[in-house]
């Protein structure tokens, strides 16, 4: 997948940047709307470990959002090569199950979970502390 080019108002007004991460479509278009709305800017997007990797790498976002269901790889690999190449990278992870989230989250160092289904309050909670550009 390709990195989505910011546009030239969100870049002007500084707009924390994020990728996001799923193995569907549908779930990619909520986190997408979602981030809009909280005032990030999209900078690529993702179904797998691999390009995700390759886009925190080439556009070092502020912020990955990434579901645990992926067409491949795993969050953990996205999380890992993702702080190597931006250490201070903020990750959100969303679970569709409460009993592993805490181990997952645990295991793959994020930052916030939230457990499918979520509410909108929560997503944009989890984004806390404010990513500032």
């Amino acid at each position: 997948m390709e990195p989505n080019p910011p546009s030239e108002a969100a870049r002007e007004a500084g707009a924390p940047s994020a990728v996001v991460v799923a193995g569907e479509e549908q779930t990619r278009v909520l986190f997408r709307g979602l981030l809009r709305l909280n005032g990030m800017r999209i900078v690529g997007e993702a179904d797998g470990a691999a390009p995700a990797v390759e886009i925190v790498r080439q556009q070092r976002p502020d912020l990955l959002v990434a579901d645990s269901v992926l067409a491949q790889g795993t969050v953990e690999e996205i999380i890992r090569e993702g702080r190597r190449a931006r250490p201070s990278l903020r990750v959100v992870l969303i679970t569709p199950s409460s009993r592993p989230a805490v181990a997952l989250a645990q295991d793959a160092s994020a930052d916030a979970v939230l457990v499918r289904p979520f509410r909108i309050r929560e997503f944009t909670e989890a984004l806390a502390p404010p990513i500032v550009a």
